[in-house]
């Protein structure tokens, strides 16, 4: 319970509030339109399915008001910063703007459904309205303004009209679009595809910009109409209602007029879709911006490590870049976590090799031949970032946990890069007290690289006396028959036999139960910081783990949970 309140009250109570403000413009919405006498004669036509398709379209666009503000990195990265999320709740909240986007897509989802399955079944009741079946009433509505330019309640102008004719307005076209996008954006948003088809992802998501224009245009086409204020004056609903065989010849009950409400969708959508154009002028002018590559370095693991100079580029531990390869594609751009330290004179990515993205980027770069390509010779890069990841806040505990699996190693190289030159600059304060590092990998040579900086990290703190700054545990969950082989014979040695370091690797998986039960009794009083990043499955482990050992007193051992989310 101290756990949930530490680390997810927040989250619990944005939600809450999300969902709150959608329930009291969905409820508001649909009694003012059940209640409203303007909308009465709509009412007789088409029932409570007004009112559904109505709340339902506030409620999508206030959720399409939401949906860019979480990913837009530039300003996200901004409030990390400021004096206002200085505490660590507020950080750890922005670091959950992509779920919170997640969250608002399916707000978007589900308001989109029920808009559609109203509005279709609004557009058959419109239909029958025109049949003999239908009640006098309803046909003496459907028969106002037959003539052109005359005000007119249905849309559907007689019973003949077929669906292709009803498509073709701007309320039918726009409102296929806007489907058609949502369901390609929504399917090719899964979690296999996110993976495995990472460009059919990214490409498929900048459909949002077809959607946010046909949302805009939507309204225009008016199919829901309503009485106009000035009929209202003449034509008492309340009594003309149960005469409207005397409209035309009555002087009390006028012919009703009706007229369709101004679209209003781009006033909830023009400050998101402004930012989000501030966004892209941000990226564009980045593009532009010379990024030398000085080094690139084919590592045996299929991880490519590049490092780059660029005029003006600052940077934090553990914060991540965006990357674009003109020369592959002109659009995508796909996140990496730095490798580097700030204190560094370049910056520096390892990118491992699983998908086509990054299979072209390693044949671009010669990474599959034998001999590199002369510098002048290899691809343009474009870079945009830095932005602020969960990563950066390690050195606000005391005391972290640094938790990796495979290449998601990275945050953490550069910021165990960053204590190193922190230690060797006694000049430098470093609240981080200890550090607790783990990495589980399956492939042994996936050690390669990270080794050095152990290795370094390692006689650095040795020298300094603080030898029992890193506790580091390094997992191999993969190995064949030769490599059990040699490990055995070589177990006694004093430097282990696959990374080179003091502390010998362990095989097989961490048992969670018994690493954070003993950090938690090594540090009875304190605040620790766990920080993860690798697949979803062991970040829920994790996450329960922090809870299960987080004591029940808030004075004793608090672990807060913080996990790496591009």
């Amino acid at each position: 319970m101290v756990y949930w309140i530490l680390n997810e009250s927040l989250s619990v109570l944005l939600f809450l509030l999300w969902l709150g403000m959608n329930l009291y413009l969905f409820i508001d919405t649909f009694n003012w339109y059940e209640e409203e006498d303007a909308y009465l004669y709509t009412r007789v036509m088409l029932g409570s399915t007004l009112a559904w398709a109505r709340a339902s379209a506030t409620c999508l666009n206030f959720n399409c008001l939401l949906i860019l503000l979480p990913v837009s990195r530039n300003l996200v990265s901004f409030l990390r910063g400021t004096s206002f999320c200085c505490g660590g709740v507020l950080r750890r909240q922005l670091d959950k703007s992509v779920t919170f986007h997640k969250t608002i897509a399916y707000g978007v989802a589900v308001n989109a459904t029920i808009h559609i399955i109203a509005h279709l079944i609004n557009i058959e009741r419109y239909h029958l309205s025109q049949s003999k079946q239908a009640g006098e009433l309803n046909r003496k509505l459907s028969g106002i303004g037959k003539s052109p330019n005359e005000s007119y309640l249905n849309p559907i102008r007689n019973y003949d009209m077929n669906t292709t004719e009803i498509l073709a307005t701007t309320a039918g076209m726009t409102g296929l679009l806007i489907t058609v996008s949502l369901i390609l954006i929504m399917t090719s948003s899964t979690e296999i595809i996110t993976r495995s088809f990472y460009e059919v992802f990214w490409y498929t998501h900048h459909l949002f910009v077809v959607f946010f224009i046909g949302l805009v245009i939507h309204g225009m086409g008016q199919l829901i109409r309503g009485q106009t204020p000035q009929s209202l004056l003449l034509h008492n609903v309340t009594y003309c209602k149960e005469h409207y065989l005397e409209w035309e010849t009555s002087g009390q009950c006028p012919l009703p007029q009706f007229s369709g409400n101004d679209p209003v969708a781009w006033k909830w959508v023009l400050c998101p879709v402004i930012l989000y154009i501030c966004e892209r002028i941000i990226r564009l002018w980045r593009f532009q911006q010379e990024v030398v590559i000085t080094k690139v370095v084919s590592h045996s693991s299929g991880v490519l490590e590049l490092h780059m100079k660029k005029r003006g580029f600052k940077m934090e531990a553990g914060q991540y870049i965006f990357l674009q390869c003109p020369a592959i594609s002109q659009m995508e751009w796909h996140p990496f976590t730095l490798t580097s330290a700030p204190e560094d004179d370049f910056f520096s990515v390892h990118i491992r090799s699983v998908g086509d993205w990054t299979e072209a980027l390693f044949s671009a770069f010669g990474a599959k031949e034998k001999t590199f390509k002369e510098p002048w010779k290899l691809p343009r890069l474009a870079v945009d970032g830095p932005f602020g990841a969960a990563a950066t806040d390690a050195f606000q505990y005391q005391i972290s946990v640094f938790i990796a699996a495979g290449i998601g190693v990275t945050p953490f190289a550069s910021i165990l890069k960053s204590i190193w030159y922190k230690c060797c600059n006694l000049s430098t304060g470093l609240r981080l007290e200890k550090v607790y590092f783990y990495w589980i990998c399956r492939d042994p040579s996936a050690f390669e690289w990270f080794a050095d900086l152990l290795c370094l990290l390692e006689a650095q703190m040795a020298e300094k006396g603080k030898a029992h700054f890193l506790s580091y545990h390094i997992f191999l969950t993969g190995w064949d028959e030769s490599q059990a082989t040699h490990i055995a014979l070589h177990y006694d040695e004093k430097l282990d036999v696959i990374t080179g370091l003091k502390q010998k690797t362990f095989y097989g998986r961490p048992n969670w139960d018994t690493e954070f039960k003993r950090i938690a009794e090594n540090h009875p009083s304190n605040n620790i910081g766990v920080f993860f990043c690798g697949p979803k499955s062991l970040s829920q482990t994790l996450r329960k783990k922090c809870s299960w050992y987080s004591s029940a007193d808030p004075r004793g051992v608090q672990f807060y949970y913080n996990k790496e989310s591009f």
